[in-house]
């Protein structure tokens, strides 16, 4: 765990001329030697997965850039108008903006400022403050009393984890993992609070089979023990090497299929994780088909439905483009996945460089590359699958409960997870205009059967009543009966208040689709073309009617100044949408995302 910023160690491996970088080579090299990545509990670095062995200076480095290049641009990217400038104008060219400056801040902020080797005491405050930091959590202080520590089996900035026997009780005999963070290290307010959020995100979540288990929370002067179940078939990181440095694509699936299962539960009780990797994935045995656990929630957050979150924090590698943008909700853990995902398959990471201004580069502008070996090898299902975990733009990404339906890990007889989206998208409904029920009603009538599994599923988990419809009554019943303490603490349930309206009338599953259909994510299919004009034909024969321009920016709530941009929308002889128009109001359209350059 730790925040997006680092040292720019050189990276083992840095790939061929196509930037790739390879986990596997990585062990075979020679200069390079595995390394378990410390967990960095509020920690400020980011440790890559390999480091040199050697620190000798005239280690060669392969250059994952085409040769003679000099830009910091992964593979791919054209460089922006200002790095080509004429290099006359200028001794050097300007270097390009660091994506890591303002992660550097938030490094700060979180974790304080360096202290000084040796010296006189800080004339900047940072001692006085630390001083007066309230590092009493109110936790047990019998630690010694119930466990005896045994070996360490791994290792943090903050601290480290043991096993332990628990002494009396229960569990009495029982080997547990012990999480042991410094309290010398939390040197901010921030910090703090993390240890805070993490112990009590554990306690508030419970029920999943692929969750760790929280078991006790103690304290003393010097530490803060977290006690927990003991998983021991290591990291899923190890299993990747063991393998040879992937997974075969069925055992991938398995795997795939238990992240997201954990995380759409997590998302459901508006829990997001934020350091999504394959360290933080552990094998409850050395068995083969061992099943994972989720660990580490020391960057997690609470977040209500409609909550959107600034503060970055994550592991380079795994960072969401949405994060670096300082603006993310729980789609960023289903970006992490695809990174993931995407290093089962084929053993290297999809956005890398030499240091972490260059990876976060990589991930605001590259694309992942499938074009290299394995996967020519590999079903068009599963790259299907990681290009829509992959997408940057983070509306278009499925959900956890979504991607558990997708072709490539579709199982008829698997239960799925409530979403949380399908509250979201009908709290929307209820507040839309009848211009965007017909819309979006069109839309979903072109959708093919395949297309509709996942809302028939959902919908089924409503439980319709006898006349096959639904009302708030089922809506508030599922909810509830999917709540754990945490749905609480996170404010989820508030969102039955703005599905008031169904207390009074019921929806039949047409009116559900039309109103749990997105369009974001339709657009990522290869076939987008003909569903969108097989909906504005409905939309043609039921919803279109005229509308002006004005009122056409009232409902999308653009300021005067897009109405030139919006007649294009309109057709001149009948005043309604045409085909463009259909397409675009359905989208949206905001002044801000006018504006900014999208992720």
């Amino acid at each position: 765990m730790g925040l997006c910023h680092g040292k720019n160690i050189p990276v083992a491996g840095d790939g061929d001329a196509d930037g790739r970088h390879d986990l596997l080579d990585q062990c075979n090299g020679g200069a390079v030697s595995p390394t378990t990545p410390s967990r960095k509990s509020r920690s400020g670095a980011t440790t890559p997965i390999y480091s040199s062995s050697t620190s000798t200076a005239a280690t060669a480095w392969p250059s994952p850039y085409p040769q003679g290049s000099s830009s910091p641009l992964p593979v791919g990217v054209s460089p922006s108008p200002a790095r080509s400038t004429p290099r006359r104008f200028f001794r050097r060219p300007f270097p390009p903006p660091s994506p890591a400056k303002h992660i550097m801040a938030a490094l700060v902020k979180r974790q304080g400022p360096p202290k000084p080797k040796e010296g006189p005491i800080p004339e900047d405050g940072t001692g006085d403050v630390e001083r007066h930091l309230d590092k009493s959590f109110g936790y047990g202080k019998n630690f010694g009393a119930k466990y005896e520590l045994g070996t360490e089996v791994g290792r943090g900035h903050f601290g480290h984890t043991c096993s332990a026997t628990v002494k009396k009780g229960e569990m009495k005999g029982q080997l547990v993992a012990v999480k042991i963070i410094s309290k010398a290290k939390m040197t901010t307010p921030i910090s703090i609070e993390d240890v805070r959020r993490e112990v009590k995100i554990l306690k508030a979540l419970s029920g999943h089979k692929n969750l760790i288990k929280l078991y006790d929370a103690c304290e003393d002067a010097l530490n803060v023990y977290i006690v927990m179940e003991l998983c021991e078939g290591g990291e899923l990181l190890d299993r990747i090497l063991s393998r040879g440095g992937r997974y075969m694509e069925e055992d991938a699936k398995a795997i795939v299929v238990q992240m997201l299962s954990v995380v759409a539960f997590c998302h459901l009780q508006g829990v997001v994780h934020r350091d999504l990797k394959p360290e933080n994935f552990l094998f409850t045995t050395k068995d083969e088909n061992a099943p994972i656990k989720l660990i580490d929630f020391g960057l997690s957050d609470f977040i209500r439905p409609d909550e959107r979150l600034n503060d970055i924090v994550g592991s380079a590698y795994y960072v969401a483009p949405e994060v670096l943008h300082k603006s993310y909700s729980m789609e960023a853990d289903i970006w992490s996945i695809g990174v993931i995902t995407y290093i089962l398959l084929c053993g290297s990471r999809p956005f890398w460089a030499r240091t972490e201004s260059g990876i976060f580069r990589a991930v605001l502008r590259a694309d992942p590359n499938f074009e290299y070996s394995p996967w020519p090898d590999i079903s068009p299902e599963a790259k299907d699958f990681v290009r829509r975990l992959l997408n940057k733009d983070y509306r278009k990404r499925m959900t956890a409960a979504q991607a558990l339906t997708h072709p490539w890990l579709r199982d008829e007889e698997r239960q799925i997870p409530l979403d949380i989206m399908i509250y979201k998208l009908i709290k929307s409904h209820l507040r839309a205009t009848p211009l965007k029920h017909a819309a979006l009603k069109a839309l979903s009538k072109a959708m093919t059967e395949d297309q509709m599994f996942y809302l028939r599923l959902q919908f089924k988990l409503l439980e319709p009543n006898k006349d096959g419809c639904v009302s708030l009554e089922n809506f508030r019943m599922t909810l509830l009966k999917n709540a754990t303490e945490a749905m609480r603490e996170s404010r989820v349930l508030d969102i039955l208040n703005a599905l008031a309206p169904l207390s009074y009338r019921r929806m039949d599953f047409e009116e559900f689709c039309a109103a749990t259909i997105s369009p974001y994510p339709l657009e990522t299919l290869d076939d987008w073309e003909q569903i969108a004009s097989r909906a504005f034909e409905y939309f043609e024969q039921e919803g279109n009617r005229a509308i002006s321009v004005e009122k056409l920016a009232q409902e999308l709530i653009l300021p005067p100044t897009f109405y030139s941009s919006l007649k294009d929308w309109i057709r001149p002889e009948d005043g309604k949408l045409n085909f463009l128009g259909y397409t675009k109001y359905i989208h949206g359209v905001t002044v801000r995302s006018s504006n900014m350059r999208h992720c």
